[in-house]
């Protein structure tokens, strides 16, 4: 008896021992010897299960990097935005006296469009108007009574045009100047006009103008009835063939849900620009 409760309890560790995906087969010899034939093949589902998820943590923590990564370049160009010492009242020649000082865009006139009653008078539709070059080719000044029937329907079409003070090159791999546009493509579908192009600095371009760009588009997009008057005009300095910045005003017809007046410098993080020329150096 005692040795029979012996074999039992000697099967039972075994197979507490050994897992559930353990075989273990109790024989009994012709001598009334108990004989334990083992046969069996560990489970490794656990360390399978820890190495999958490991795995799965290093994804998530490369996203997580990524992730705090976009939220610091957001935090950073949010700064760019946030200019409480707004630039009151100025007149073009002083915007191109103004030397960038780490803000990239400040406000004009407490952040008030200077449209008159005629530029938002929607009685005659929608229109867009381009200023003539100047007699060293720069581009002047686009304005328009922007509405939705004057967004593209057709596909866009390769920049070819070269403006004034364009010298591009690549930094850090990405090229330096955009073919920038006073009135986006988006607002009027405008492409190859010598009217409408400048040389920008790929920041000046995207995300710095076309924020704005974007905020008027998503509100014509919204209403086939609603109208924007939109103003764009590059500031030079003196005979310099690189404009300093632009000047950008914008003003929803009847509300206020499009309302800004700023001017943004032509600049490029760790680039000194020469605007006589065009031509840069990194820094």
């Amino acid at each position: 008896m005692k040795h029979k409760n012996f074999t039992t309890f000697l099967a039972a560790s075994l197979l507490f021992s050994l897992r559930a995906s353990q075989i273990c087969t109790v024989e009994a010899s012709s001598n009334n010897d108990t004989k334990i034939v083992k046969n069996y093949k560990y489970d490794y589902s656990d360390q399978k299960e820890a190495s999958r998820l490991k795995k799965k943590n290093q994804k998530v923590e490369k996203k997580i990097s990524s992730l705090d990564k976009k939220i610091a370049d957001l935090q950073q160009q949010l700064k760019n935005y946030t200019n409480p010492n707004a630039v009151e009242s100025l007149s073009k020649q002083k915007l191109a006296t103004l030397d960038y000082d780490r803000k990239s865009v400040v406000n004009v006139n407490n952040n008030n469009p200077d449209f008159s009653k005629e530029d938002l008078d929607t009685s005659h539709g929608a229109w867009q108007k381009y200023g003539d070059l100047d007699s060293q080719n720069r581009v002047t000044a686009a304005n328009a009574l922007l509405n939705k029937s004057l967004m593209p329907k057709t596909k866009r079409e390769a920049l070819h045009v070269n403006p004034t003070g364009w010298h591009n090159k690549k930094v850090n791999h990405h090229w330096l100047f955009n073919r920038s546009h006073l009135i986006g493509y988006q607002l009027t579908g405008q492409n190859n006009n010598w009217k409408n192009l400048m040389t920008g600095t790929r920041h000046l371009n995207d995300p710095d103008m076309l924020i704005y760009e974007n905020e008027v588009a998503t509100y014509l997009k919204a209403s086939p009835s609603n109208y924007v008057g939109y103003r764009v005009t590059p500031i030079f300095r003196n005979n310099e063939l690189l404009a300093r910045g632009v000047e950008m005003e914008g003003q929803s017809v009847n509300s206020n849900d499009v309302h800004f007046h700023v001017y943004i410098f032509n600049v490029q993080e760790g680039v000194k620009l020469d605007y006589s020329t065009g031509n840069s150096k990194t820094s």
